[in-house]
């Protein structure tokens, strides 16, 4: 029987020390994934994430709860991303969107889909990356955490501390912009002929 993430708190703040390494292993590669995304770097990523379980383990005591844990450790590495990138003084880098080895995608898409469409769709993940760089910090992490890690409108709203109308309101102008800069570079169209062809 698998334990969920509060039966797991409740019993790593009572001592079991085991308990909060199985969260580790559970939340690991999504930190990673959010971290990534927003930061653009592995390295810093994977600080990141250490520095994220690191502070969530010495506030473990603290949750009570009113957010799922999942939100919380969002949270904390949402901030930890910001800092880093305050410290950086730069923009971060953000990496083209997950799945688009080339290898990989002809594994799952089997012989019917040629080289050249797996060439145009590197191509469009590398375009969306270059125009997510482009995007308000508020904009892109509404976007990743939306399209990338599938959170609810409300888990982003109180993830970034704002009503859910601004949330919706960043991911609406924050695809009207990526969409508009695609098409700038003929890529969703492009897509789009692809598709009907």
């Amino acid at each position: 029987m698998a334990w969920t993430d509060e039966e797991l708190v409740a019993k790593s703040v009572a001592g079991d020390a085991d308990s909060f390494n199985q969260l580790i292993l559970r939340w690991e590669r999504p930190i990673y994934a959010l971290a990534y995304r927003v930061i653009g770097r592995d390295e810093d990523a994977r600080d990141v994430v250490q520095e994220t379980f690191l502070r969530a383990f010495r506030a473990l005591p603290g949750f009570k709860g009113q957010a799922k844990f999942s939100s919380w450790l969002y949270r904390i590495a949402l901030n930890l991303c910001r800092d880093w990138i305050r410290r950086q003084k730069r923009t971060p880098v953000v990496a083209a969107p997950e799945g688009v080895d080339v290898i990989e995608l002809a594994a799952e898409q089997g012989p019917v889909e040629s080289i050249e469409d797996l060439v145009a769709r590197n191509q469009l993940s590398a375009s969306v990356a270059v125009a997510m760089q482009k995007l308000p910090e508020e904009q892109r992490t509404a976007i990743i955490l939306k399209e990338y890690h599938g959170l609810t409108f409300q888990e982003i709203a109180d993830l970034q501390g704002c009503p859910l109308s601004t949330v919706k309101t960043r991911l609406y102008q924050g695809l009207s912009v990526l969409r508009r800069d695609l098409e700038s570079q003929g890529m969703t169209r492009a897509r789009a002929a692809e598709r009907a062809s």
